[in-house]
């Protein structure tokens, strides 16, 4: 059997390239497959994350730092091809933050959209832009782009979520900006409620725009409403084969996403139920709220559990398996790439 060898470019080209490197010119020919690849081929790795082990850590980290100290009290989900890169996939950071009872984590605000994604506590807070939500588990809290928000708890034990952010898109297009607020907590210019009232239930003032522009002027979509209405649908439709029974989460003055670079959805999979197989462009980033999952991804196979976060990467084949009924929230770049008309999946 013969086998071929690349050759590497003549010594005239070469000499060429050297040429041109100083006048900071590379020759397109060398680096167009690297550049223009027949598919994506993600960088990044399926991973999963233990609730139990991260929040055992995240204590400790407690006991060692204040929320003052910190400004945010995070453990950062680091995908394993890229440590200390701050991504669980290639778009998407994530972490899981601690708030100890009598705690505020100060107001600040920043260009990058965050999510917040509850996963243990009692009735602490998030206030946005003068108004608070009380957070319960399971509740989706959305911080849009540039407004003040701050964190904390009243009540007597500590609250702990996940956290989403699209800081890499804001970051690839260096458009991040910060702010630190004068005061450690925002004054309460609105009920707590307002929000709700205003946009949450299915109508909306005449003649009000939206209060954070092209982000959902909802910024709590609490999880027994959600829940709720994922298994009234479950009660009366067929189960889609890829997808299992999933509602999106919805900007209700479009009908679009909440967030404009960030998508997000719930799901419910009944107890052994498997799905087919699905591929997407979209990295995407499984917190578990009920039951249990086997997933298979690429050449990875693990099982989460309640809590667990798990790391989807672009393109690559994936199926579950709910070895119990099973509830869980998606977080994805899938916003921004459908604005961008570049989102793409295929099913088996």
């Amino acid at each position: 059997m013969q086998t071929t060898i690349a050759a590497g470019p003549s010594k005239e080209r070469q000499a060429f390239y050297d040429k041109i490197a100083p006048k900071h010119l590379s020759p397109l020919w060398e680096a167009l497959k690297g550049l223009v690849p027949v598919e994506p081929r993600s960088k990044f790795t399926p991973h999963v994350w233990r609730f139990d082990e991260c929040r055992a850590l995240l204590m400790e980290a407690g006991a060692l730092l204040t929320a003052e100290e910190a400004e945010r009290r995070v453990l950062v989900f680091e995908n394993p091809s890229m440590p200390g890169g701050s991504r669980i996939t290639a778009t998407m950071y994530s972490g899981m933050q601690l708030i100890l009872p009598g705690e505020i984590a100060a107001a600040h605000r920043h260009t990058a959209s965050a999510l917040r994604l509850v996963l243990e506590g009692n009735m602490g807070y998030t206030a946005v832009a003068g108004e608070r939500t009380l957070m319960e588990r399971g509740d989706f809290v959305i911080t849009p782009n540039w407004a003040w928000h701050d964190h904390g708890q009243e009540n007597d034990k500590p609250v702990i979520w996940i956290d989403g952010l699209d800081l890499h898109i804001i970051n690839f297009f260096e458009t991040a900006f910060s702010e630190h607020s004068n005061d450690k907590m925002q004054l309460q210019a609105r009920q707590i409620g307002e929000s709700q009232a205003r946009w949450g239930s299915n109508m909306r003032p005449f003649n009000t725009p939206s209060p954070f522009g092209a982000t959902t002027p909802i910024f709590n979509y609490k999880y027994k409403a959600s829940r709720e209405a994922l298994m009234a649908v479950a009660a009366s439709e067929s189960i889609d084969p890829h997808l299992g029974y999933a509602l999106r989460y919805v900007n209700p003055l479009d009908g679009g996403w909440p967030m404009p670079l960030i998508a997000a959805w719930l799901t419910h999979l009944p107890k052994g139920f498997e799905s087919r197989e699905l591929r997407c462009t979209d990295g995407q980033t499984i917190v578990m709220l009920e039951g249990e999952l086997h997933v298979e991804a690429g050449d990875k196979s693990f099982t989460a559990g309640e809590g667990d976060v798990v790391a989807l990467p672009s393109w690559v084949w994936r199926k579950v398996r709910a070895s119990k009924d099973a509830v869980f929230f998606t977080f994805s770049d899938r916003s921004a790439q459908e604005k961008l008309a570049i989102y793409r999946e295929e099913r088996r």
